[in-house]
């Protein structure tokens, strides 16, 4: 699955980020600035990844404007340029868009008939609801 890159409005732009890049940027978007060894210690030994494959994506994520880099001696350190409210934001929507006609209850329907929700995501959904209607 690739996604495109979101700015910090979630308007469209840029390339996209693979599964491998949105792995990165989960590391940071949790704890940022890091290093490379930094996002390596999260995200290598549950992926089977060494150091360069994480510089590999971390280069990657710079060219595609997803990420800013600062020299810190002899290491950068890697800050996100995207907001994950606006990249969740544009891949929901997309997901949306793809798989269902751009309707959101085809979608919520499709969940509750393969018993993907719980009863307290029915009630978080249903106290969205009623706020929304307010």
């Amino acid at each position: 699955m690739t996604t495109r890159v979101e700015d910090q409005q979630g308007e469209a732009g840029g390339e996209r980020i693979s599964d491998a890049e949105h792995a990165v940027m989960e590391a940071l978007w949790k704890h940022s600035p890091q290093t490379a060894a930094e996002v390596c210690e999260t995200v290598c030994k549950d992926r089977g990844w060494s150091m360069p494959t994480v510089k590999t994506l971390l280069s990657r994520l710079v060219q595609k404007g997803a990420l800013a880099t600062q020299p810190d001696g002899r290491r950068f350190l890697y800050t996100p340029l995207i907001a994950r409210s606006a990249y969740v934001g544009g891949e929901s929507r997309r997901l949306v868009d793809r798989l269902f006609g751009g309707r959101a209850a085809p979608l919520l329907a499709h969940l509750a008939q393969e018993e993907a929700l719980s009863q307290d995501d029915i009630a978080e959904i249903e106290r969205l609801l009623r706020e929304m209607k307010k």
